[in-house]
């Protein structure tokens, strides 16, 4: 009956009883909407109502589970179809489980119609393999309901569908072929699908992996031995033996054909590949005179003993009994061991520290440098090895110097000057680079780096590309990029001049050097004893005057850059000035021609000196017609000598002499 049909029925039902109840030949004390089902009929009349509805308006859903507490327990618990299924959907029992329609009515609203169509996944254990093909009676007897939830039935030790247990032994114990010597988790193995094979099982999961031939063994050869107990079903057939079973030594399942002349570890020698595949490495060579290590433990046992292993005790004394010298007697150090071992003969094992001792200690770079990299091999091996051909390396090389390994990476630079340099002079075994010719070695050469210039890299002079100088182009074949013989030597070479070669002409004295150091291009460095040399002695007062004072090309700006190819708006300073003869080719007179009628035509030195402008030198008793006798000799010159006008002229001659002049007429003495 499908869900729709089966509530059909349970709404007509329940309305004939309605009728029935309201009906006055069944009397006005029945307040029943129906008859009740028949597993409910021992709560027919209305002293049992409260059984269900309860006295306080609890929720009938409650009242349901206080007698059926199984489902009351599912519920809590989470587990079964109505801890899963019918407590997501907050449906209550009434729901599903509705009465009042009649005894005969089903209470048992199946989802998909029947038990049979019922999805079991619904209750939590999905019917996989041969449980999807058993009835549901078979599983659902009163044996299998052992579960602690089964107690709580009132239909207990009855069949039904509460009180299942999911385990295998729940059900299966008797079948158990293992006796529980397994475990309880028969799914760790077995499937739903039958039980054998075990789909789950793996051997190498287990205490004893099966290797080599060991995998194509029938599980029975091994477990259903006379060696084990014997095991038998429920049918009475013997089953296998899986635990415990002995593995330890191989003789607990194989005969021992050395019948313990070798011992009981008979992996030591075979493997389980095939019994005459011998394991010859796990001979124990360490107890015979000659211990295997390094690469010889991995060395076949034929390499030495040969074919059959004929040889039983070959010589070891020293390595050249079975190895060939690949230096080829060029050193006489002494035994292969003091530079190899047996972990491989390549890398050497001379150290750092042990080739100090010899003629050329290695440090620096060279202390990181591989063997192979000097030591090569000069020329094959006469006769070829015992162990594998190997090139003979030379360790005697001779006298050592930079050039006995290392290319001459300035193309001969150095060796075409007076006086021809070695590497060490510039380089060291720490680094090639940077070279360690610095400024005080520099002194030595043409061009000294003193001030700005010790400050400037290396390759600003000698490099390919030189910014603000002309690029240099090294001869082909050079390594390195440097050159060290660079045309310019002198400070015009490299900067631009200003005063246009008019202090480095030829057959002139002075230089750039002669005003300028390396320090800093402006100021000059030239003194005032130096400008007396230039045909201009400064002296007094002019030895305070700014140089731009009378050099007016000092004043503009400073170029930012004075390399040749570098330079923009280099100010020309060609200083050519007309030397001063007298004050007055810099300085205006203030007196006019008030002293033109002199024999030096009123020149400034007759009475002033370059000390200071003033006070002068006049001297008014020699040169003046009055004389400053007297009380006039402590009067200001300027009280007598004014200047006619607002910014004129002072007037210093045709003062008239009367005291009266300058006194008025007031008749006093």
């Amino acid at each position: 009956m499908t869900p729709h049909a089966r509530r059909l029925r349970w709404l007509a039902a329940a309305a004939v009883g309605l009728l029935m109840v309201m009906s006055p030949a069944r009397g006005a004390a029945q307040i029943s909407p129906g008859p009740l089902a028949r597993p409910h009929q021992s709560l027919e009349g209305a002293s049992n109502c409260v059984k269900c509805h309860g006295l306080n308006r609890e929720p009938m859903s409650v009242m349901c589970v206080s007698c059926h507490k199984d489902i009351g327990a599912l519920e809590r618990e989470g587990r079964g179809y109505h801890g899963r299924e019918a407590r997501a959907s907050r449906k209550t029992c009434a729901q599903c489980h509705p009465d009042h329609a009649g005894a005969a009515f089903e209470m048992i609203e199946w989802p998909g119609g029947s038990s049979a169509r019922f999805d079991h996944q619904k209750a939590g254990w999905a019917l996989e393999g041969k449980h999807r093909d058993a009835k549901c009676t078979a599983c659902h007897a009163p044996k299998y309901r052992t579960a602690p939830v089964a107690s709580l039935s009132a239909r207990k030790n009855t069949a039904g569908w509460i009180g299942l247990p999911t385990t295998c032994a729940s059900c299966h114990e008797p079948d158990d072929a293992h006796r529980g010597s397994l475990g309880p988790r028969c799914a760790s193995c077995h499937d739903a699908g039958g039980w054998a094979p075990a789909p789950g099982f793996d051997h190498d999961s287990s205490d004893y992996p099966l290797t080599g031939a060991h995998t194509e063994v029938k599980c029975a050869a091994c477990h259903e031995t006379a060696r084990l107990p014997v095991f038998r079903n429920a049918k009475g057939a013997r089953v296998g033996a899986f635990k415990p079973v002995p593995f330890k030594e191989c003789s607990s399942c194989h005969t021992d054909p050395h019948r313990g002349a070798l011992g009981a570890k008979c992996a030591s020698c075979h493997v389980t590949r095939a019994f005459d595949a011998i394991n010859r490495g796990g001979f124990n060579h360490q107890v015979t005179n000659y211990p295997l290590r390094g690469r010889h433990a991995a060395v076949s046992c034929e390499g030495c003993h040969g074919t059959n292993l004929a040889t039983r005790k070959p010589g070891f004394s020293t390595c050249a009994t079975c190895h060939q010298d690949p230096h080829e007697a060029s050193t006489t150090r002494g035994d292969c061991a003091t530079c190899h071992t047996v972990t491989g003969f390549a890398p050497s094992s001379f150290t750092v520290a042990q080739h100090a001792r010899t003629a050329y200690p290695l440090d620096g770079r060279h202390a990181t440098t591989r063997c192979a990299a000097c030591h090569t091999p000069a020329k094959a091996p006469t006769a070829a090895p015992r162990r594998g051909p190997r090139p003979a390396a030379r360790l005697a090389l001779g006298t050592p110097s930079c050039n006995s390994c290392h290319e001459d990476a300035h193309g001969r630079d150095l060796a075409r000057t007076a006086s021809p340099g070695t590497c060490e002079a510039c380089h060291s075994t720490a680094a090639f680079v940077p070279s360690r010719f610095g400024v005080k070695e520099h002194a030595a050469l043409a061009v000294q780096l003193d001030g700005r210039h010790g400050q400037v890299a290396c390759s600003a002079c000698h490099g390919p590309q030189r910014p603000g100088l002309p690029p240099l182009a090294a001869p082909a074949g050079r390594k390195a990029r440097a050159t060290l013989r660079v045309p310019e030597v002198t400070c015009a070479a490299c900067h631009v001049d200003p005063h246009a070669g008019r202090y480095d002409a030829p057959g002139t004295t002075t230089t750039c050097a002669s005003c300028h150091d390396a320090a800093r291009w402006r100021p000059a460095t030239t003194s005032v004893a130096q400008h007396a040399s230039l045909g201009y002695a400064l002296e007094g007062a002019h030895r305070a005057v700014a140089c731009v004072a009378c050099h007016a090309d000092f004043g503009k700006p400073a170029a930012t850059a004075t390399l040749r190819l570098a330079s923009r708006g280099v100010t020309p300073l060609p200083f050519a000035t007309r030397r001063p003869t007298t004050c007055a080719s810099c300085h205006a007179t203030p007196h006019g021609e008030q002293f033109a009628h002199r024999a030096d035509r009123g020149a400034c030195e007759g009475c002033h000196v370059v000390a200071s402008f003033a006070p002068a030198r006049f001297d008014h008793e020699r040169e003046a017609s009055f004389s400053l006798k007297g009380a006039h000799e402590k009067v200001a010159c300027g009280s007598c000598h004014r200047a006619t006008s607002a910014g004129g002229p002072v007037v210093w001659r045709g003062l008239p002499g009367r005291c009266e002049s300058c006194h008025g007429g007031t008749g006093r003495g």
